[in-house]
């Protein structure tokens, strides 16, 4: 599994166990929702209060509590690595293999 993280359009290095927990948590927040069967791609934007997720370049539909969840989640996470500030635009790609 790869994961890639960029914020605020500036890419964030990431050591191999920030990585991987970060394509982890994506994976399992992803996983439980419909029309995820099969993943080998996953991208999730998050800007302001929107959240968008594709799964192998499909939009996967989210509620507002769905997209609430993945909001904090993703946020909380990546607003604790160090260097990281605002979070106001999030992007992660993980590539499953």
């Amino acid at each position: 599994m790869k994961a890639k993280l960029w914020v605020n359009q500036k890419p964030v290095e990431m050591n191999r166990f920030v990585a991987d927990l970060l394509g982890r948590v994506c994976v399992a927040m992803v996983s439980a929702l419909k029309g995820t069967e099969n993943m080998r791609q996953i991208d999730i934007q998050l800007e302001k209060e929107e959240v968008t997720a594709t799964v192998n370049g499909q939009s996967i539909p989210l509620n507002a509590f769905t997209s609430e969840v993945i909001a904090n989640t993703l946020r909380g996470l990546v607003s604790s690595l160090k260097g990281v500030g605002d979070t106001g635009r999030v992007s992660i790609g993980v590539e499953i293999e």
